[in-house]
């Protein structure tokens, strides 16, 4: 498929991997279009990890295609890595390295101009300017959930894949950085997909949710329209009432 603002940002077809027995994703499709915001949603399991690690190049999947920015991600993938980037709480950058050197690292190996400038802008951007030459190891979980969002924006990436993006954060700073990811998502035109258990924090977010359980998409549409079709009043009655049930079919 061509590069063009018409190719969706994500386009995947047939997506299995399986690890011996276990089948952590059963050939899940989807598109997810530029300029939107889609959340994967599901329990512990659901295939959630494995989709972004494949999305990423670094699972190879056991089968299906993966298209990303238009370019096949089996194959060119190194057309893609430099524009897009990630953030996980759950993935720490070095904590011997001080917040400054580690942000000064990932830029020059996105070469990044002006690359002080840059990392002083994001710093300052998410409140841990006073602490650029503090060793990463020794801030709050806080302080490095916001130091690795920091980094994936530095070479503001027409993809960001966000794995939790506000946990351990207090419900101000949470707050504050689902305002920036939205204004920062409508001046650059860039597309989100976010993993998330807050079910709060998608349906301010996300333009669609997918909702994944044992490998298999089995829900799929925007908040709004999920919350009506169950018949709820929020998106987290919507996914309880999915993750109790025994079986579902997918969607």
């Amino acid at each position: 498929m061509a590069d063009s603002a018409r190719s969706p940002a994500i386009l995947v077809e047939g997506l299995a991997k399986h690890y011996g027995a276990v089948e952590a994703l059963a050939g899940i499709d989807f598109e997810v279009a530029r300029g939107s915001t889609v959340a994967l949603l599901g329990g512990n399991g659901a295939g959630k990890t494995t989709t972004l690690a494949i999305l990423l190049g670094l699972l190879v999947p056991s089968a299906g295609r993966v298209e990303v920015l238009g370019s096949d991600m089996l194959r060119h993938r190194y057309r893609v890595l430099p524009r897009l980037n990630f953030s996980s709480p759950y993935v720490d950058l070095p904590h011997r390295l001080t917040v400054r050197e580690n942000l000064t690292v990932y830029a020059h190996l996105f070469g990044l101009a002006d690359v002080a400038a840059r990392v002083a802008a994001l710093a300052k951007d998410f409140a841990v300017d006073h602490a650029l030459d503090r060793p990463t190891g020794r801030l709050s979980s806080g302080q490095r959930t916001r130091v690795a969002l920091a980094k994936a924006l530095l070479n503001e990436p027409e993809l960001l894949l966000l794995d939790e993006p506000t946990a351990s954060l207090d419900p101000d700073t949470a707050d504050w950085v689902r305002s920036y990811l939205m204004a920062w998502r409508a001046r650059t035109g860039a597309t989100l997909l976010i993993a998330s258990h807050n079910m709060a924090e998608v349906e301010r977010l996300a333009d669609e949710a997918l909702i994944l359980k044992q490998g298999r998409i089995v829900d799929r549409g925007a908040p709004t329209a999920l919350i009506a079709k169950h018949g709820r009043a929020t998106l987290e009655e919507v996914f309880l009432d999915i993750a109790r049930r025994p079986g579902e079919a997918a969607a």
